[in-house]
């Protein structure tokens, strides 16, 4: 079945009118580092040698079909430089704040902030608190209190007179939470032509609001459309003035304009967010300290975790035997992060790791390694799922192949035995339809053939492993797990079919330029140039105009309430970190620069309270 004519088309030629860029503040000292404390280096050397010893000097590509092209003769290499984070630099990883230590505290700051929120009488006021407490990190200890605050004013929206501020406000937490709500209640803010009123243009903090509640929209709400456009325009007119004179406001505009609230990787907004909050004259102080101790506390779940995965990490051999693969254990922990960030979830980040460090490698022996007739080998050893399988598969193959066999298998095992169910079929068919589609490209890259963007896609959606990484989480989210769950999954097919394809675009957006240079199999961006003969600048903003369609489509999807909350979110959080990742390239294959100030910001620096 084509793509276009699937249930989950959409159009190829509208535009977005956001660059596709995020503006991370840099500017945080290392602040509260261990003196012990092991950081990876900025700029490590990179060497690229004309060849490898690690690699054959020779290896023929051989193919049983005579319209291979042979453009290839030798073992390919991306020369990935090694991990900028050993061993040791993560054993070292430490902090002053423990549960232990600080959890009473934690309780008190908690109570203080429901208390808080029940008192609070006000809307706007009320509204502003629940936004601040989203985007500071800590509105998942009030799941509760903030869905039952919203259930009571979801039919106040556009019956009271509220600025433009505060309708945008309440339109978007509605639709966050899944609220019916229409994009009629900005009618009041539009002439009769639909255009928005002049008046509105003066008020800054109005159009960033409206701005924001517009990345909410829909497929088909004109309202919606015209009220990004409008704001879109005035906010870029506004930036000059701020700068001169609300330095923080213009910081706060540009954030958005680079990219919107709601496509921002959670845990990167609350610690973006924590800084701002200190320098409103609003803040609640208790607010304040609550964000900075439980950012610090998840902070050191996350070093436990991170300390437990680089034992596994070492113990698997990969970075000894597969010299050709990423070793990027501290970023592919990113994602995992990304997706599912709450503390009480650590066992189902610390699976989702393993399945990305694995499915990376094996990503790169398909991509880079593996020859066309050893890859079909492998295919046909993952479809029948049998140690028997892999007996005739090379010694490189043969590590690859155990490591997701014993994967799979002993995460079916833990969950049958501590919740009931049988999900090994699932966990096969999802490494069964990504080896799939890793070799689907192969065949390609070694035919020579250039699919058109419509049949690329319609492959590369699943071999950017997102759909098989939301079903790995699914089962790793422990009492949470249940058959109807995991049912939910086949509902919700729209919903991470348009996860993963944000995930793709954006994939294809960070690592076009290296992966041209090396001359990899062909994706979304040179697919559209060479289908439209467009130049590349061209095809870049078409592939970010389909990611703000598809964006509409997962705003859709995550409202349908048969949905659970944990599989919406996740689908959500993996578009956001694949965006963020890859915002200023290869995020994942080049782990300095940006990724490795994230990784220190996220992971490493604590936040000072006093």
């Amino acid at each position: 079945m084509k793509l276009a004519s699937s249930p989950f088309s959409f159009a190829l030629s509208t535009s977005i009118t956001s660059p596709f860029s995020f503006a991370l503040s840099t500017s945080i000292a290392l602040i509260n580092v261990p003196k012990k404390l092991m950081l990876p280096p900025r700029n490590p050397t990179i060497n690229k040698p004309a060849h490898s010893s690690r690699f054959p000097n020779s290896f023929a590509i051989s193919s049983k079909s005579n319209n291979v092209l042979q453009v290839n003769k030798r073992r390919r290499s991306a020369y990935y430089h090694p991990s900028i984070w050993d061993r040791n630099a993560i054993d070292s990883l430490n902090t002053s704040y423990t549960y232990d230590v600080h959890g009473t505290r934690l309780e008190e700051l908690k109570h203080e902030v429901r208390s808080l929120l029940a008192s609070t009488k006000d809307r706007c006021v009320q509204l502003k608190l629940i936004d601040s407490m989203q985007r500071l990190g800590v509105s998942y200890h009030f799941q509760e209190e903030i869905k039952g605050i919203l259930s009571l004013i979801v039919d106040e929206l556009g019956s009271i007179n509220e600025d433009l501020y505060t309708t945008s406000l309440h339109f978007r937490l509605l639709r966050e939470h899944a609220f019916p709500v229409n994009s009629d209640v900005f009618d009041k803010f539009r002439y009769e032509n639909g255009k928005f009123k002049d008046n509105l243009v003066g008020d800054v903090q109005g159009l960033l609001s409206l701005y924001d509640a517009s990345h909410l929209g829909l497929q088909g709400e004109d309202a919606i459309e015209e009220a990004k456009n409008f704001s879109t325009r005035h906010l870029k007119l506004w930036l000059g003035s701020l700068q001169s004179n609300n330095n923080i406001l213009a910081n706060q505009v540009q954030l958005s304009l680079d990219v919107p609230l709601h496509w921002r990787m959670p845990r990167i907004e609350a610690r973006n967010f924590i800084d701002i909050y200190q320098m409103d004259n609003t803040k609640n102080l208790a607010l304040l300290e609550l964000a900075k101790l439980d950012y610090n506390l998840v902070q050191a779940a996350y070093q436990m975790e991170l300390k437990e995965l680089a034992r596994w990490w070492t113990s698997l051999g990969f970075r000894e035997k597969l010299h050709f693969s990423r070793d990027r254990l501290m970023e592919n922990y990113l994602w995992a992060m990304g997706i599912i960030f709450e503390p009480q979830f650590s066992k189902c980040r610390i699976g989702l790791t393993k399945f990305v460090c694995i499915l990376s490698a094996i990503d790169d022996m398909y991509d880079i390694y593996g020859s066309l007739d050893e890859l079909e080998l492998f295919t046909d050893a993952v479809n029948r799922w049998d140690t028997k399988a892999m007996q005739k598969l090379p010694e490189y193959m043969k590590i690859c192949y155990f490591a997701m066999f014993n994967f799979g298998n002993e995460l079916a095992f833990d969950v049958l035995k501590e919740e009931g169910l049988d999900v090994l079929s699932n966990i096969k068919e999802e490494w069964i339809k990504l080896c799939g589609s890793y070799l689907v490209e192969a065949r390609w890259f070694a035919r020579g053939y250039v699919p058109t963007l419509e049949e690329y896609l319609e492959n590369a959606w699943i071999s950017v492993g997102g759909h098989e990484a939301i079903v790995h989480a699914s089962t790793l989210l422990g009492h949470t797990l249940s058959k109807d769950s995991l049912g939910c999954l086949k509902h919700g097919f729209k919903l991470i079919y348009w996860s993963s394809l944000i995930t793709r675009l954006s994939d294809d957006l960070g690592t076009f330029t290296e992966e041209s240079k090396r001359g990899d199999v062909t994706k979304s961006i040179q697919c559209y140039m060479i289908e439209e003969g467009v130049n590349e600048e061209e095809a870049k903003e078409h592939i970010k105009s389909l990611i703000g369609n598809a964006w509409k489509e997962l705003n859709k999807e995550s409202m349908k309430p048969f949905l659970s909350n944990s599989i919406v979110n996740m689908s959500l959080n993996m578009a956001r970190t694949a965006q963020c990742i890859f915002q200023y390239g290869d995020g994942i294959g080049t782990s300095f620069g940006v990724t490795r100030d994230r990784l220190i910001s996220l992971i490493v620096q604590s936040i000072p309270i006093n």
